[in-house]
């Protein structure tokens, strides 16, 4: 694994203690210059995930807590008028930071949501006819609890595409929660944490990410396996074009942290479930006979042949 990378997970472990892939995946999110919509019950080390990442990577983080009256003012920012000059002044929003916790975000309502896609999407947020930069690198987190659905608004489906995936983190075992009870006895877990590269770091490796080598053949692995989904009958929608960047991207960043300058079937095998599911619409006779997203790609990927070591040239 790459040091600078490992040395990022080897602190981020001090705070969440045995969710080594989640965190893994979240760093591969990072790298591939994509978001993460953690996807779990209360209480599991989500808004803990992203901390602990801000603080290793000496990253400047926001946090929204949203709730139904957040504005998309609070997301993005708005212009106030200043008498002295007698000009309006843009005031900055939570999205102008590297790392953006955006917590419970299906307590907010769709308008405010919607503040989000051009910061995601484009890294810039534009008020009254000017575009203002966001600061590089800029990630987001976004957090969401699927159980509960009084008073909250779910993500429409341009939302969930621009997050590169979903994760879950899952209830810990019972040694590593004996692990947590005990150290957070002694101290608070973030507090343990020191930062170990800064955001220039992260810069130069997401430009090395993408300086990654796929062949042609695993790009067209990648397309077979999103293309197959628009054919499916269980599928009311399959996967987009940003669907299949997101998925190489995120392969990519599987090798970086592999420590290869190259990719392999399985970097995309790995990660096509948490890259695709979310993307996915189910018909109504599917949702009744209990087939899940990830069931389907997970058959798929049974179903769709992966080059072999001779086709790929490294």
């Amino acid at each position: 694994m790459d040091i600078t990378a490992s040395q990022i997970i080897s602190e981020v472990r001090k705070a969440i203690i045995g969710k080594d892939e989640v965190i893994e995946k979240v760093l591969m999110a990072l790298l591939a210059g994509g978001h993460v919509l953690l996807e779990d019950v209360p209480g599991v080390g989500k808004t803990t995930l992203a901390e602990a990442f801000a603080k290793a990577m000496q990253m400047k983080e926001k946090r929204i807590q949203f709730t139904p009256d957040t504005t998309a003012g609070d997301v993005t920012g708005f212009s106030v008028f200043d008498r002295q000059n007698n000009t309006f002044r843009f005031r900055e929003g939570a999205v102008f930071s590297n790392l953006l916790l955006a917590d419970e975000i299906n307590r907010t309502s769709a308008k405010t949501q919607a503040a989000l896609l051009e910061a995601m999407s484009e890294m810039q947020v534009t008020e009254d006819g000017k575009t203002y930069q966001l600061p590089q690198p800029f990630f987001c987190i976004a957090t969401q609890n699927p159980t509960g659905s009084a008073g909250t608004h779910p993500l429409p489906d341009s939302q969930l595409d621009r997050f590169m995936v979903r994760l879950s983190v899952g209830y810990p075992s019972t040694e590593s929660t004996i692990q947590i009870v005990q150290r957070k006895q002694k101290n608070d877990l973030l507090e343990t944490i020191r930062p170990v590269v800064a955001p220039s770091d992260i810069i130069r490796m997401q430009q090395t990410v993408n300086d990654i080598y796929m062949d042609r053949e695993l790009v067209r692995y990648a397309v077979l396996l999103c293309e197959k989904t628009r054919d499916l009958p269980e599928l009311q929608q399959g996967l987009s074009t940003r669907a299949v960047l997101a998925l190489v991207q995120m392969a990519k960043a599987c090798a970086f942290l592999d420590g290869r300058n190259y990719c392999i079937p399985q970097d995309i095998q790995e990660l096509f479930v948490d890259v695709c599911a979310h993307r996915l619409i189910l018909t109504s006779r599917a949702k009744i006979r209990g087939r899940k997203p990830e069931d389907i790609l997970t058959d798929l990927l049974a179903e769709v042949r992966a080059p072999s070591p001779a086709d790929v040239k490294e």
